[in-house]
């Protein structure tokens, strides 16, 4: 606990105004001690930095895996992550340090292992038995290059083929290289005059684990003896082969080739292929051959009992197919399903009832990794339907382009998303259970409500329920479908600011409490939303256009250190007069046909059916001004108990009553500021003949601007001496200074004033330029009178600054706590009220969280604002800076957030050096610093967001969203909040041989491999060939393990293996003694020979 004294720690105290009265003073002083009160609870302790989980789709793919007994699925990346998914909610993600891409991954079948094949040449063992998975042995190859790998169900020795045609085994128990190797030369012998390639598959005979079947890329195919050492046969073929697979019972297999061929062979027929098929060869007359086709990439074999076996495959479409999408070929008996996809098949596998390959194989389903996502196709359902993905992969659907994220939220909010959301659903999926459905669900030990909130490319929004580390989309709303659409390009029309995407969504403003949701898109659009349960038609959509810009007129001004005052409405001129135009425009095209008055996009005009949901109440556009188009929006805020919406860009800002459908404030930013401009400000054109426009501020209307209101400026609260008349250090062009942008907005009840005696509401502005404005807002009462009265806004005059772009606004009570903005309760507005509701609503007054609406007029607030720069800590309404922070001096802040945590709130931000900070408030004592992640790309700036109880979020690609913990307490029950992915399953019985198949010598043979690849058989390896790296998983495994039965699984099994380990290490070492000493004893014998018959004299 620490308590702060305001008269011991003044940072950056400015005088009292001398305006300000005794009384003032005297209220002052009881502030102060008030303040002394304030105990501030965080401490660095509270705070620690961890990843907590990944959700999406895994950024291109390469290398797909399952196992069918623990009914895992694992996918590896091109950029060395690993992504294992279990059960819906059971998900885990891992990434390999040296991040080369993985070619392949092989389960160790119901072991709670998995060995990935990585591009650089290393083979890495994953122990799947603890929540974190972690290496346990990697294998360094030093002179070959890896390219397929075999593990045999059941089987310690994993087989290694590579691009120079050789076998080698290595023994996944200890990690080390048999010396048993297979070459080249010794596999296809004189059957070759050419190096037949880089071996592209590796199997085992299902029926006689003795043969191996090696298929090398030229056409070659051999099937090796283990035990002799030789080939038995060796099949050859013209075209290449990309991959080879058998039938069960082993008398046949099936190769895919690069000319769209599928060639099954019988297994002593060595000669030519028992039969050729062309799937999708177009079959010529007079018996020649098929066109050629693409190659198939991959083909898979599988039986059944009862029927024909399957046989399935990727690509092989013919060439003349262009602009065909990419394909998964079924053939079943006389039957071809092709099924398309929308994008291109990284990799599929067959899903089988058992895991033996020796048994029939009765598939049940295919998984389909493609390059952006995941796809399951029920084999056993005619027209092979697909099942509904259960996990969050779709988060990528459209490219996202910016993120919101809100922890503890009202506890009705999900289940309401959730049940207008459910309406959105597909039909048409298959009835079954998700197959994958491995692993156990972690404990629940948050029990918070969690949303986060996606803006796409293509203008839809979707809400996710993000509660205990889990994701699940809620409800997609697509705010595009209330433009008209181009149906090409040629047809679109000429007023896009953007050549793509012009819904895309750019800034979420979403108010939890009222539901109340508010979008800027990139077309320089704005649109309010209100949720209702209710199905509703909207005949006409309400339309707002405002046109706003900014230029300096010099001639008006010519000392550029003097703005003039701002005029009256109402005497002709107005504010946006002060522009530079070249022409009158008061048309919507001007007389030379520059664009002006028209908005970038066509709102459409006809009836709008609105489903539950988020429904239109708003849209805003800026329009073009004299061929100028219209800037993008910088930022953006929404109240639903004023009914107030406001944005801005680096013109200015506009304020639009959402209730009433007008606008209320239309200014440049420079206006903002009346007289107390602290800029030099140049023109930014050099034209110097400009005629004053009259079509500027066309859509405020006279009512809404008091005019004493607008012009005055009260020299008594404007000068605050504290604020520095130094430029921004960030900003260092005239033109960008020119472009004053508005960067900040939050509405909130607060002193808006140094004389005021009572909170108020206003809007706070933070510009580009670190100054903070503030401007009254004259609310009409309640009830009818609210859309009957105008809202009346006018400047205060109250200036503040900080060094950078102000970022983020917030207010604390007099206690400390966070005083959140006034919000209005959801309610349905889709139903008629009857007459009690009415009497109700008259009375009814917006719930203001904050605690100042009941406060004593003494009582004071505190003003948090942050910027690019430093953090200050404002007294109101004494205007006084009693707290500053220098968050960077070199670097800036991208990203900050006032938060809860621990029932108090902190300062969170994130720097572009990747720095994450923590500060405690009011005193902005720095509780946290780690350097975390750098800024490497404009992604994780726009999506970088904190919200309370610790948590934080952004898109670590353009597919996923990682999420992180600042919490010491979230990261201390991490461990029991993740899922486990391994769980304790027996083991199928093994297919029966049958009777007559045992005393007649059918069926599976086995093969003592130990017998064969071991040392004493085989001897050692040659040490030059690869490395063994022993892993970091063996002693933390065991602190990450869980308890219960997995985890003492996993302590014995890593116990095991370390103890396997050093018994290695031991035998190594011991190994090398006993050659030493051989080596000893041979010299020895050697020089007894050598002088044996010498006489002494002779030495």
């Amino acid at each position: 606990m620490r308590k702060f004294n305001i008269r011991k720690v003044l940072d950056g105290l400015t005088a009292v105004s001398s305006a300000a009265s005794a009384s003032s003073a005297a209220q002052q002083q009881q502030a102060g001690n008030r303040e002394s009160e304030i105990q501030e609870t965080l401490q660095s302790e509270h705070f620690q930095l961890c990843k907590t989980v990944r959700h999406g789709f895994p950024y291109q793919p390469s290398a797909l895996a399952f196992d069918p007994v623990q009914k895992i699925l694992a996918i590896g990346t091109q950029t060395g992550a690993l992504r294992l998914f279990g059960r819906p909610g059971v998900e885990c993600y891992c990434q390999h340090d040296s991040g080369a891409a993985v070619i392949q991954l092989q389960f160790l079948i119901n072991e709670g292992a998995l060995v990935s094949a990585l591009a650089d040449d290393t083979l890495h063992l994953w122990n799947l038995r603890q929540k974190r998975p972690a290496i346990l042995h990697s294998l360094k190859f030093n002179r070959e290059r890896i390219t397929f790998c075999h593990l045999p169900f059941q089987s310690k020795w994993l087989y290694v083929g590579t691009e120079r045609g050789n076998i080698h085994i290595v023994n996944v128990e200890s990690f080390t290289l048999s010396g048993y190797v297979i070459m080249w030369n010794k596999a296809i012998e004189l059957s070759s005059k050419s190096h037949p390639g880089p071996i592209v598959h590796i199997s085992d005979n299902p029926m006689d684990e003795g043969k191996l079947l090696i298929g090398f890329e030229s056409g070659t195919v051999v099937l090796w003896d283990l035990k002799s050492k030789k080939a038995d046969y060796r099949y050859s073929h013209d075209e290449a082969i990309h991959s080879v697979a058998w039938h069960h019972e082993g008398k046949q297999f099936i190769c895919s080739h690069s000319d769209g061929t599928l060639t099954i062979w019988n297994v002593k027929s060595p000669t030519k292929p028992f039969q050729t098929i062309t799937p999708h060869g177009k079959q010529l007359k007079d018996g020649k051959k098929p066109e050629p086709c693409k190659p198939i990439l991959k083909v898979e074999y599988k039986t059944t009992r009862a029927g024909e076996p399957f046989i399935i495959l990727s690509g092989g479409l013919s060439y003349d197919t262009v602009g065909r999408r990419p394909c998964l070929t079924v053939m079943h008996g006389k039957s071809t399903a092709v099924l398309e996809m929308d994008y291109s098949i990284v990799d599929f596998l067959t899903l089988c009832e058992t895991p033996y390959p020796n048994d029939f194989q009765e598939p049940y389903a295919v998984v389909v990794l493609l390059e952006k996502d995941l796809v399951l196709i029920d084999l056993a359902q005619n027209g092979y339907p697909i099942f509904e993905n259960p996990y969050p992969l779709t988060i990528h659907e459209s490219p996202v382009t910016c993120c919101e994220y809100f922890a503890d939220c009202p506890v009705d909010l999900i289940p309401a998303l959730y049940s207008v959301g459910a309406r959105q659903k597909r039909q048409g999926y298959s009835k079954k259970e998700w197959p994958i459905s491995g692993g156990n669900w972690g404990l629940i030990t948050q029990s918070y409500p969690e949303i986060i909130i996606t803006g796409h490319a293509d203008g839809s929004i979707k809400f996710w329920d993000a509660s205990a580390i889990t994701l699940q989309v809620l409800y997609k709303l697509k705010t595009a479908k209330v433009f008209e659409k181009s149906r090409n390009k040629d047809d679109r029309p000429n007023t896009d600011i953007v050549d793509e995407d012009p819904y895309a969504i750019q800034i979420i403003s979403w108010c939890p409490e009222s539901r109340m949701l508010c979008i800027a898109g990139v077309s320089a659009h704005v649109i309010i939303y209100r949720f209702s349960k209710q199905e509703v038609t909207t005949e006409v959509i309400p339309m707002l256009e405002v046109r706003l810009l900014y230029e300096i007129n010099d001639i008006e001004s010519p000392d550029s250190e003097q703005v003039p005052p701002l005029p009256t409405p109402g005497t002709g001129s107005n504010p946006q007069s002060i522009v530079p135009q070249s022409h009158p425009s008061t048309s919507s095209s001007s007389s030379d046909g520059l664009r002006d008055n028209v908005p970038c996009l066509k709102v459409k005009n006809s009836p709008l059916k609105q489903s539950p949901g988020y429904q239109i109440e708003l849209v805003i556009q800026l329009v073009w001004v004299s061929g100028e188009p219209p800037q993008q929006i910088t930022s953006l805020a929404v109240n639903s108990a004023y009914g107030l919406v406001v944005f801005g860009n680096c013109n200015g800002i506009a304020m639009v009553d959402y209730l009433q459908k007008t606008v209320l404030l239309n200014l440049g930013t420079i206006e903002l500021y009346g007289s107390n401009d602290p800029y030099r400000r140049e023109p930014r054109s050099p034209r110097k003949t400009r005629q004053p426009s009259g079509a500027g501020l066309c859509d405020i209307n006279e009512g809404t601007m008091v005019p004493e209101d607008r012009c005055k400026s009260p020299t008594s609260d404007v000068k605050d001496n504290s604020f520095s008349r130094s430029r921004s250090s960030s900003v260092t062009s005239i033109d960008k200074e020119s472009r004053e942008a508005i960067s900040a907005l939050h509405f909130c009840e607060t002193f808006t004033r140094k004389a005021d005696t009572s909170p108020s509401p206003c809007l706070w502005v933070g510009t580009t330029l670190g100054t903070v404005l503030v401007i009254v807002l004259n609310l009409p009462p309640g009830g009818e009178q609210r859309l009957l009265q105008p809202v009346i806004v006018s400047p205060s005059g109250t200036i503040l600054r900080l060094k950078g772009a102000i970022l983020r606004m917030a207010f604390l009570d007099t206690t400390g706590s966070l005083v959140s903005p006034a919000h209005e309760p959801w309610r349905e507005h889709n139903v008629p009220e009857d007459k009690d509701e009415k009497d109700k609503l008259k009375k009814r007054r917006p719930v203001s969280v904050s605690p100042s609406s009941s406060q004593e007029i003494s009582e004071n607030q505190y003003a948090v604002i942050c910027s690019e720069k430093q953090a200050k800590v404002i007294s109101l309404p004494s205007q006084n800076c009693i707290y500053k922070q220098n968050i960077t001096e070199t670097s800036f802040v991208l990203r900050g957030d006032i938060v809860s945590l621990s029932n108090s709130i902190c300062l969170a931000c994130f720097c572009a050096n990747g720095h994450i900070m923590t500060f405690s408030l009011p005193s902005l004592r720095p509780l946290l610093d780690v350097y975390y992640l750098p800024l490497t790309n404009m992604r994780i700036a726009r999506t970088f967001c904190f919200t309370n109880n610790g948590q934080a979020l952004y898109l670590v690609s353009p597919t996923e969203i990682q999420r992180l913990t600042y919490s010491q307490e979230t990261c201390e029950n991490l461990q029991e909040m993740l899922g486990e992915l391994f769980t304790p399953v027996e083991t199928p019985e093994a297919p029966n041989r049958g009777f007559f198949k045992g005393l007649f010598g059918g069926g599976a043979q086995s093969l003592d491999r130990e017998e064969l690849f071991g040392e004493s058989a085989s001897g050692k390896a040659s040490r030059s060939l690869a490395q063994h790296i022993p892993g970091p998983g063996g002693i933390e495994g065991v602190k990450g393990a869980a308890s219960g039965v997995v985890g003492e699984l996993a302590r014995a099994r890593l116990a095991l293996d370390e103890r396997g380990q050093k018994l290695g290490e031991l035998e190594e070492k011991t190994a090398a003694m006993l050659y030493s000493a051989d080596s000893f004893s041979k010299h020895a014998h050697e020089m007894m020979l050598k002088y044996k018959d010498k006489k002494w004299y002779q030495f």
